[in-house]
């Protein structure tokens, strides 16, 4: 790469050659006429040639001094224009948010925009995983979990009602076999997510219609948004979040056979915060955000619940 000339001499000869004035230069730069001389001799030593010639009271422009100070005259005004456009522009922060794939793909995502375009200053960065949080460790903001409640390290905040319940496709439902007591659930394809291995048995113990039924049988998909999907598609029945289907039952892609569901209680979703420092301004946006919109879908009418 070729060495820049002096770029003291460079700001010496503009202000020098706008001027037409060694003098005036000198007190716009607030330095002696003699050492805007000497950095402009440097510029002159560095380029090889003549820029100014010096007259008893005045200076002028070379030919090679004229195009030259046209360049730099250019130079400075990109320098100038692109200071501007970087000073006005708003900084944007970065919100590092984790949380689970069906909860980022089924709920999260379709409503993120509306964050984004009430904060256009903070810019989300979300990821999704299944492995513990340790805020100590890693560098994120806040993380939506699923568990009791009790995470040490971290400030929680209960999102939603955790309701599980059986749901399939209207098409399983009108050419597959009936599905009208639980008990129906053995002539069926149970789906399951491997990240929730136990739902199937917490619904069927909690209405006794374990009889019979094997509650690990069917078919087993990486996450519950997967199981979703086939249950849509007609392959058999899913064991559903309520508030993740909430769409998905309005519109008819799924249809809840049964009026019983189970109520998790306490074991649900939570936001977690880091507690061992303080919840910042666009975190704290966001926590607000993401319970107003958990407030806001609670409570629906659901026309495809039996």
């Amino acid at each position: 790469m070729e060495r820049l000339p002096p770029l003291n001499g460079i700001k010496a000869f503009e202000a020098a050659a706008r001027h037409l004035s060694i003098t005036l230069a000198a007190d716009e730069l607030s330095v002696t006429p003699g050492a805007v001389s000497r950095q402009i001799k440097s510029l002159e030593e560095s380029l090889g040639m003549k820029l100014l010639v010096r007259g008893h009271r005045q200076i002028s422009l070379t030919r090679q001094g004229g195009e030259y100070f046209k360049a730099v005259t250019q130079a400075f005004d990109d320098l100038k224009e692109a200071t501007r456009k970087l000073q006005r522009r708003s900084p944007r922060k970065q919100l590092k948010i984790r949380a689970y794939t069906t909860f980022a793909m089924r709920w999260l995502i379709p409503r993120l925009s509306g964050f984004q375009t009430a904060n256009p200053g903070i810019e989300v960065l979300l990821t999704a995983s299944l492995d513990e949080v340790d805020f100590k460790k890693e560098d994120i903001d806040g993380a939506i979990r699923l568990g009791d409640g009790q995470w040490p390290g971290a400030h929680t905040h209960r999102l939603v009602d955790n309701i599980l319940l059986p749901v399939a496709g209207p098409s399983l439902l009108k050419s597959g076999p009936k599905l009208r007591k639980p008990a129906d659930l053995k002539a069926h394809t149970l789906l399951h997510s491997i990240a929730r291995p136990d739902d199937w048995a917490h619904w069927l113990d909690a209405h006794a219609a374990r009889a019979g039924i094997d509650a690990r049988s069917g078919m087993t998909y990486q996450s519950s948004a997967m199981s979703y999907m086939a249950a849509a598609e007609g392959q058999g029945v899913a064991i559903a979040q309520r508030f993740l289907i909430e769409g998905d039952l309005r519109e008819g892609r799924l249809v809840a056979p049964f009026k019983q569901s189970v109520d998790m209680g306490d074991y649900t979703y939570y936001l977690l915060t880091p507690a061992h420092r303080e919840e910042g301004k666009n975190m704290k946006l966001f926590r607000e955000w993401l319970m107003a919109q958990l407030e806001a879908g609670a409570g629906q009418n659901h026309p495809n619940l039996r």
